[in-house]
């Protein structure tokens, strides 16, 4: 029943008794009210604050009506691209339109405007002139800073210049929510929130002063659209800044502006965490809906144990976004949701994914908290896994046996993906792993096997991969179970060129791999690899680093990817006499058919 969801329309809204919306949230995605669909959390955390909240989904923005149809909230507007980039949506690595969108109903493309999040801002304003907008979510996260455009191929300007919003959340949003909710009921207005961790605003110059040396200031938009050492530094500042308990407050000015960019917000406890998750979600896409919606198809049976990511790998956008500290939910919690999915229609026994951005992350961190508030790498477990990390996997285990003994439960898979070089630490945890949670084929992410590649990805050595195949196979093996791991890898990635790609692709074919999917790397703002890529540099130590920019040089490495297909042949034998070219001087020469 419709009435069991947030209001999508004036009449949903009036059920409830209310006349005017407190806020209104804007989403690039479909209405579909699970703790999976961002958007979905927002509304529900909001509810929970006894803020009355409505939703507009996948507004068309050449119809006025779409967006007026709530009509105006008594405090702001919250807009979001949806779950993730609304151009990453769109487009292909080769800036291609993409045939599908999962969070759109049928998967239909096309319904979500290019830059959503700028888009629904822009109309907005055109149609509500005195209304107040929040702007947040992964895209705008990830542009809350100047940041290089891939498919513009140029550097823009904070999100929060083109989209005229008056404040900007970036990661997840609990925290600074609450406290924006009790500043609006204060009376205050969005503008002059300049100080909410988990928040980035516009200040003046003036402002700028009076932060004096509580702030850092960054090489400001105008040279870091020119100069890439300055643009490398900028990423290097703001990437030393991201620690909640001790990163400072970033400045970068635009024009004669300034973007103020507040520390992330804290972590959410277990306690607050596992509140968040017992939200009254219905689960279920929002009734108007005549098609599915994919992306609720595949997480339809499924639990999100954790938030968060120490792996800090140089592509991922995760540890930028959702932090590096492990926030955990409780076993109770999971167990509660398990329950829930076996009552919902169409269960037949099988949770498809406990897990999280890493599902054997849960419950780890750092057993020092000094030391963790004072931190400031970017990864855990690279190079090497930090003696302060904590990498028991019993919490995981234990929560994994319990959520399988759930009356009307068969079987709890993991299918969200396993950090290898941690699991190799513990074999109990392999072998729970292979013989009771896999459903024929479990995902990895080894990404490539050349030493520099991996060191500019900051993933462990191939050999860590290796050991993790060896003994997911052997307990596979002792519990004759017909399954096997499905590797995946990265083309095109800052510091792989022809040289390293053909290495990778002698690898996969004496271990006999064929990978079904061709990843190749596409440069998303405010991480690493995607700084990498535009200026050649890394910005945590200063090297040059090779990148394949030109449409040939990455047709060639997807080719050598994919070296077994017939269609692959030809590009692969060129790649081949140009890497010959280069090597004349050399004995050996790598063969391949």
């Amino acid at each position: 029943m419709a009435s069991n969801f947030l209001p999508t329309t004036p009449q949903e809204a009036n059920a409830r008794g209310w006349n005017q919306l407190d806020v209104i949230l804007v989403t690039g995605d479909a209405y579909v009210d699970h703790p999976s669909f961002g958007v979905a959390v927002v509304g529900r955390f909001l509810e929970s604050l006894g803020v009355r909240v409505g939703i507009i989904a996948m507004p068309d923005v050449e119809k006025p009506e779409d967006f007026t149809r709530l009509g105006a909230p008594a405090w702001f507007f919250g807009v979001t691209a949806g779950n993730l980039d609304s151009m990453l949506m769109r487009a292909t690595a080769s800036r291609k339109h993409r045939s599908d969108d999962d969070y759109a109903p049928g998967g239909k493309a096309g319904l979500r405007p290019k830059r959503a999040a700028i888009a629904y801002c822009n109309k907005l304003r055109e149609l509500f002139h005195d209304s107040q907008i929040l702007i947040g979510g992964l895209e705008a996260s990830l542009r809350r800073h100047a940041h290089y455009d891939y498919w513009d191929n140029k550097v823009r300007r904070s999100m929060l210049l083109d989209s005229r919003a008056d404040l900007l959340a970036f990661g997840m949003a609990e925290r600074p929510l609450a406290a924006i909710v009790e500043a609006v009921r204060r009376g205050k207005r969005l503008k002059e929130l300049k100080d909410i961790h988990g928040t980035a605003a516009m200040i003046s110059l003036s402002e700028r002063k009076e932060l004096g040396d509580e702030a850092v200031t960054l090489p400001s938009y105008e040279e870091v659209s020119v100069n890439k050492i300055k643009y490398a530094r900028a990423s290097c500042i703001i990437h030393d800044h991201q620690n909640p308990w001790s990163g400072k407050t970033l400045v970068q000015k635009h024009g004669n502006r300034y973007v103020r960019v507040n520390p992330p917000a804290l972590p959410l406890t277990t306690k607050e965490l596992d509140a968040v998750h017992a939200l009254p979600f219905t689960r279920e896409p929002h009734p108007s809906y005549k098609e599915r919606v994919p992306a609720f198809e595949m997480i339809r049976f499924s639990v999100t144990a954790m938030r968060g990511c120490f792996g800090g790998c140089a592509f991922c956008a995760l540890t930028v976004h959702q932090g590096k500290a492990i926030q955990s939910r409780s076993v109770k919690s999971v167990e509660e949701e398990v329950k829930q999915i076996t009552r919902m229609k169409g269960f037949t026994g099988y949770v498809s994914d406990v897990g999280g951005p890493t599902a054997n992350m849960y419950m780890m961190g750092c057993l020092d908290s000094k030391a963790e508030s004072a931190c400031r790498k970017l990864s855990c477990v690279f190079p090497n896994i930090c003696r302060r990390l904590g990498t028991d996997h019993s919490p995981q285990i234990e929560m994994l046996r319990k959520a399988s003994v759930v009356k009307g439960v068969k079987k709890v898979f993991v299918a969200s993906g396993v950090r290898y070089d941690l699991a190799n630490l513990s074999p109990e945890y392999i072998r729970e792993l292979a013989r009771n949670h896999v459903s024929g084929q479990l995902k990895v992410a080894p990404e490539h096997c050349h030493p520099k590649v991996l060191a500019a990805m900051r993933k462990p050595p191939i050999e860590e991969f290796e050991k993790f195949e060896k003994r997911f196979a052997e307990e596979s093996k002792n519990a004759k179970l017909d399954q096997y791991l499905v590797p995946y890898f990265i083309s095109a990635h800052p510091g792989c060129g022809l040289e390293e790609q053909i290495a990778l692709a002698e690898y996969l074919k004496s271990h006999n791999m064929r990978p079904r999917q061709a990843q190749e790397f596409i440069p998303l703002p405010l991480t690493l690899a995607g700084d990498m890529y535009y200026t050649g540099i890394d910005p945590m130590t200063g090297s040059d680093v090779a990148v394949a920019k030109g449409e040939s040089d990455r047709k060639l490495q997807r080719a050598l990817m994919q070296y077994f297909k017939p269609e692959n042949r030809e590009m692969v034998n060129q790649a081949m006499r140009i890497w010959q070219g280069r090597q004349r001087k050399k004995s050996a020469t790598p063969q391949l058919p």
